[in-house]
């Protein structure tokens, strides 16, 4: 297979006539979606100079050959892309449709985060940094950033919150063979918004790091660089799809949502086109009237977190909730902007997995087809019992990760 020059860009039929399109998506120059008020960066001034920098390397890069050159082959020889698009047999026989898994599970460290952690790390060493620090909930960010740092001989901190370490005490361990160190931050919340504000305290009073950002959140141009650097997931559902189902593009495209890098690249290449439904689906934890969940699309409200606005969930004075899920990479107070607008336009149809449905979802994967899941997209998989589907439907499940730092969670 030829690689290719640059980045494929995305349709050019604009449903977002009031926004400025940058990146392939439609997000004008201070960072708000499809006109919309979320998004922008909402950050102290010290960190603007960074972020003035991050846009202009990436700009940059981006009319660069040489970067995408060398971006598409480590994405080829060292990440293993393209990834699979698998037909479940079985999966389809049970839910009437043309299951379809993108097997973002068989990735190098095992999620979709490498193809983002790559893209930004050869961005930081193009910008002449050598110091790289992140954020991480599951660990599988944490994990591909560590990887990319010792590919490209860098230091690297994780910051973790302890919750998730005790959790995913195993990709901890990988993160630290791999050279770096993890870090526990000392803020009240010890999951991933914990992990996030850890990460950004420390960016602040050290500027001259790079902060490699896990998901499509945070300040402007993040959100829209991790989307596009993800896009490369459904780039290659536009080959794949026609080739193994006979149709154009699929009818449906899910994908769990936490902050929304994952859905982000699957979504990307599709946004403009209407016949292709996109179903984001959250987390429900115990349940939506629980008050215990991550339903940040279904039970959120607008506000500020992490440089961006966005949906929160919020008590009614506007103070963020901590978050609950089964599930550490969904576990997060809000959602990317992207993701907000999506939703909030109806672009998307946003559906909301409990605990026990992913659960269940997982081991009904792992028992028809032989493939365990991770706890994130197991979300994902549990809206197929949730959509009433056409014989001649085809339905593709972003299947964002592997399960193997999750088998002790799939027993409630």
């Amino acid at each position: 297979m030829k690689e290719t020059a640059t980045l494929n860009p995305a349709p050019t039929a604009d449903t977002c006539p009031k926004a400025s399109r940058q990146f392939g998506l439609p997000v004008d120059n201070d960072g708000f979606y499809g006109g919309s008020l979320f998004g922008g960066a909402f950050v102290p001034d010290g960190l603007r100079k960074n972020l003035d920098e991050l846009m202009e390397a990436y700009r940059a890069a981006m009319a660069d050959p040489e970067f995408h050159r060398e971006f598409r082959h480590l994405l080829k020889t060292y990440v293993g892309r393209p990834s699979p698009l698998y037909y479940a047999r079985r999966l389809s026989e049970r839910y009437g449709a043309r299951i379809y898994l993108k097997r973002e599970d068989l990735n190098h460290t095992g999620a979709h985060k490498i193809n983002n952690a790559l893209g930004l790390a050869l961005l930081a060493r193009r910008m002449g940094k050598t110091h790289i620090i992140a954020e991480t909930g599951a660990g599988q960010h944490g994990v591909a950033t560590a990887t990319v740092c010792a590919l490209m001989g860098m230091r690297c901190t994780v910051f973790m919150g302890a919750e998730d370490i005790r959790r995913q005490s195993a990709n901890v361990k990988r993160m630290r063979m791999l050279g770096a160190e993890v870090v526990a931050p000392d803020v009240e919340c010890d999951t991933l918004m914990g992990a996030v504000d850890g990460a950004l305290q420390y960016w602040m009073n050290h500027p001259e790091a790079f902060y490699l950002i896990g998901s499509a959140v945070g300040p402007h141009p993040y959100p829209a660089i991790v989307a596009r650097f993800q896009s490369v997931i459904s780039e290659e559902l536009l080959t794949q799809v026609p080739e193994q189902s006979g149709k154009d593009s699929p009818d449906y495209v899910i994908a769990c949502v936490g902050g929304g890098s994952n859905a982000a690249g699957a979504f990307f290449h599709y946004l403009d086109n209407p016949a292709v439904k996109l179903v984001a689906v959250e987390a429900a934890g115990h349940g939506l009237d629980s008050g215990e969940h991550a339903a940040t699309m279904t039970c959120g409200a607008p506000g500020v977190l992490h440089g961006s606005r966005t949906l929160l969930i919020q008590d009614e004075e506007g103070n963020v909730i901590e978050p609950y899920s089964i599930s550490a990479g969904l576990d997060y107070p809000g959602v990317g902007p992207l993701q907000a607008f999506l939703a909030d336009s109806g672009r998307t149809q946003v559906l909301a997995a409990t605990d026990r449905e992913a659960v269940e979802a997982g081991i009904r994967l792992s028992r028809m087809e032989g493939i365990i899941p991770a706890m994130e997209s197991s979300h994902a998989l549990a809206a197929l019992e949730k959509i009433s589907f056409r014989p001649d439907d085809v339905v593709v499940v972003n299947l964002s990760g592997r399960g193997d730092k999750d088998v002790d969670r799939f027993v409630l």
